[in-house]
């Protein structure tokens, strides 16, 4: 499979004791690793003994890093080096919280139109495309749609995980399925629950709808079925990377054609494990195979 991040980062993580507010902290383990929500979907799909390829957009010293630590890791990128300067973002973790700082990123200097033409040869080229996190400024807000429509044309299925704007374009291009969460979801469709932001989309043209709801689980849904399935009990931890686990579990389904309802049993249960572990695009694998057959899951009426 194939990962996109157009809005990749530099992820630093401070692990503490107790985050306290106007205090001075003594950073007891401190990491830098490459992030943005689709590199994090790779890193959970490789750590599953499965492979994907990276590809995205980053620039500058900050960019370099992130390509040098992606092949320290053994992930196999296909990044385009555009102007600017990528983003970086900063994780202070403590035993209960988790508090994020991220910076927007260098609107895109040049070769947009070189670097969509490389991103969509390669989305071509995959049967399962995952699609997800912030759209830079300087690109195209329908870009998502743009790389859905490729995609399908080549024959491939495509998961998009984005916000805002670029989410319905998405739907509207035809997404295979969306990963929103709660908060996304209503934002983006100006509803009030998640019923009526789930049917926006999928009367838009999505073809299925995975919305993240924290500690509830995840809701799937679609025009003819719809699954809700629940974790065992709260995990307690960093929730940063929780949903980049639950679409790497969602691409291993489509890519091994898993049923839908095994899809989503792994999803919430990779999530709940994601929780667990302080770094984004790492899983608690332990936790991950103790929590997979406590997940619960009701069929609802469509």
């Amino acid at each position: 499979m194939l990962t996109i991040t157009l809005n990749a980062a530099l992820d630093v993580t401070y692990e503490v004791a107790a985050l306290q507010r106007g205090e001075s902290h003594v950073v007891q383990k401190a990491t830098a690793q490459a992030g943005g929500k689709g590199i994090n979907v790779a890193r959970v799909v490789c750590s599953l003994g499965r492979t994907a390829t990276i590809t995205g957009l980053i620039a500058g010293t900050t960019g370099a890093a992130i390509r040098d630590d992606l092949r320290r890791c053994g992930l196999s990128e296909d990044l385009v080096d555009v102007g600017g300067e990528s983003r970086r973002t900063m994780n202070v973790v403590d035993a209960h919280t988790s508090t994020i700082f991220n910076e927007r990123g260098d609107a895109l200097v040049v070769g947009w139109d070189v670097a969509q033409e490389r991103m969509l040869r390669l989305a071509r080229s995959h049967r399962v495309v995952v699609a997800s996190g912030s759209v830079p400024a300087g690109v195209p807000v329908d870009v998502y749609a743009r790389i859905v429509r490729a995609v399908h044309d080549a024959g491939g299925v495509v998961i998009v995980d984005a916000t805002g704007d670029a989410l319905l374009e998405a739907a509207r291009g035809g997404a295979d399925i969306l990963k929103p969460n709660a908060q996304e979801l209503l934002a983006a469709t100006g509803r009030s629950n998640i019923d009526d932001g789930i049917a926006d989309l999928i009367d838009l043209g999505a073809g299925g709808i995975a919305a993240s709801l924290g500690a509830d689980g995840i809701r799937f849904q679609s025009r003819d079925r719809v699954l809700h399935a629940r974790p065992h009990s709260d995990v307690h931890g960093n929730p940063t990377g929780a949903g980049d686990a639950a679409v790497a579990a969602l691409a291993i389904g489509l890519e091994e054609q898993w049923p839908l309802y095994e899809s989503v049993r792994h999803a919430v249960a990779l999530s709940a494990a994601a929780v667990a572990h302080p770094l984004a695009g790492h899983v608690d694998h332990d936790l991950y195979s103790r929590s997979l057959p406590a997940v619960t899951i009701e069929e609802l009426t469509a």
